[in-house]
């Protein structure tokens, strides 16, 4: 990655130093954690480690982030054997049609097929670039069963706009979904979610005053609307304001509409008449300027619609 120089303005003056870097660089507050970690940064020529994640910026403080390349031994490894399709690419970008099952990236250095390891195989500059590592070139995340548009970037400079643009919710992206329930024709809702469970992984809605409410609380919000109403359920389309870990499926089962197939917020399989074996959620596409990628329904998601008509 290369380096940044930043000067704090009367926008960004008393920001904590975590939520100031996440800002400007496009990167999530854990990404800048492990940013600090690395001693890469320093304000006004003092260098900050993690413990100064919640350091509180001054007026006309001078933050500057240094260039620095992933440890040699956190390389993605090529997958050239998946095959996937690639749905769109431009100079310093490509968007690939992940199926459903696979990871957006390795978590340990010897795993090789993941959606990263495909791009790698096709474009070998792409080791090292954004976070580096074993998350190189991955600009943003889909849930390992979540199907669709994944967008990756090829060069650093790249990688740091869609990020950015991510980060200030200036990328629409739209998702298909498949929900249990009934939902009104259209709508739009804001939750706070937060993180309640690590490994596996679980999203609860925190209300204002709750236990742990002001505990990595982050505000959300999404749009839908109903497609196609089926037999127990409906087809959705959703447009993200915002993203957030299991965003959708949080929200619409909060609304009493879980994703058919879910097994973490909807129903039992006896219970659930899709008889989808994953949760029905397709990134079905992704605009922002020159890149514009949609991804057609899967076999799988075609199944479910078909049992749901009958």
């Amino acid at each position: 990655m290369q380096g940044e120089d930043f000067e704090v303005d009367g926008r960004a003056a008393g920001a904590r130093l975590d939520a100031f870097l996440s800002e400007r660089l496009g990167l999530s507050r854990a990404e800048t954690r492990r940013l600090l970690a690395r001693g890469v940064v320093s304000v006004d020529g003092r260098a900050r480690d993690a413990g100064a994640k919640g350091e509180r910026l001054l007026l006309g403080a001078r933050v500057h982030v240094a260039p620095f390349t992933p440890r040699a031994d956190q390389c993605i490894l090529p997958a050239p054997d998946l095959a996937l399709t690639v749905l769109a690419e431009g100079a310093d970008w490509l968007a690939l049609d992940k199926p459903a099952g696979m990871p957006v990236h390795p978590y340990r250095e010897d795993e090789r097929d993941t959606a990263a390891g495909y791009a790698v195989h096709l474009h070998p500059e792409m080791q090292g670039v954004g976070e580096g590592g074993l998350r190189s070139g991955v600009v943003h995340r889909l849930d390992v069963d979540t199907s669709g548009v994944l967008l990756l970037a090829t060069q650093d400079a790249a990688w740091r706009r869609l990020r950015r643009a991510f980060r200030r919710h200036k990328i629409a992206k739209r998702y298909r979904a498949i929900a249990l329930g009934d939902l009104e024709d259209s709508g739009r809702v804001e939750l706070n979610l937060r993180v309640a469970q690590h490994r596996p992984a679980r999203v609860a809605v925190t209300k204002p005053g709750s236990a742990g409410a002001d505990r990595d609380v982050r505000p959300t919000r999404l749009v839908w609307r109903v497609v196609e109403r089926l037999r127990g359920g409906c087809l959705v389309e959703v447009d993200m304001e915002t993203g957030f870990l299991h965003q959708v499926r949080v929200t619409l089962a909060h609304l009493g509409a879980p994703l058919a197939g879910d097994r973490v917020y909807g129903p039992a399989p006896e219970a659930d008449p899709s008889g989808a074996a994953r949760h029905m959620l397709h990134a079905a596409s992704l605009e922002f300027e020159e890149v514009r990628v949609e991804s057609p329904d899967p076999p799988d998601f075609r199944a479910a619609l078909e049992r749901l008509r009958g």
